[in-house]
C-alpha cells in the first residue's frame, strides 16, 4: 500500500505542492498536518524531523502536527501508529473523558 492510499484509507486530502503535483506523504485531516510514513521494519523519529513536520504544518494553515507510521512489509499484517505532540495529546484525553464521563 502506498502514502496515497494510506491518505485514502485515512479519508485524509493530499497537500499540493507548488505546482509540482501532490507533495509526497503529506495530507490534511483536520485539525492536522499529517506526513505518512511508511517502512518495512522500524522507523526512527528525531527532533529535527518532529520540527519540520511542526513548521510544515504551521505554514499549511496552522495546523496541528502529526506523523502516521505504517510499519510492516506489503503483503504482511502492518502495525499503524500516529504520533502527535503533547499538548495535543492531553487535549484529545480530555475530550476521550469528557464523553466518557470519567
Amino acid at each position: 500500500m502506498s502514502e496515497a492510499d494510506e491518505i485514502k484509507r485515512d479519508g485524509a486530502t493530499p497537500v499540493k505542492n507548488s505546482g509540482r503535483g501532490l507533495q509526497k506523504g503529506d495530507a490534511i485531516l483536520e485539525p492536522f498536518l499529517v506526513d505518512y510514513k511508511e517502512y518495512g521494519k522500524s522507523f526512527g523519529i528525531t527532533k529535527e524531523m518532529w520540527a519540520k513536520v511542526s513548521t510544515d504544518s504551521i505554514k499549511n494553515g496552522r495546523r496541528q502536527p502529526a506523523l502516521k507510521l505504517v510499519i510492516g512489509k506489503e503483503g504482511e499484517v502492518r502495525t499503524r501508529l500516529w504520533v502527535i505532540g503533547d499538548n495535543m495529546f492531553h487535549e484529545m484525553l480530555e475530550a476521550w473523558r469528557e464523553k466518557n464521563g470519567e
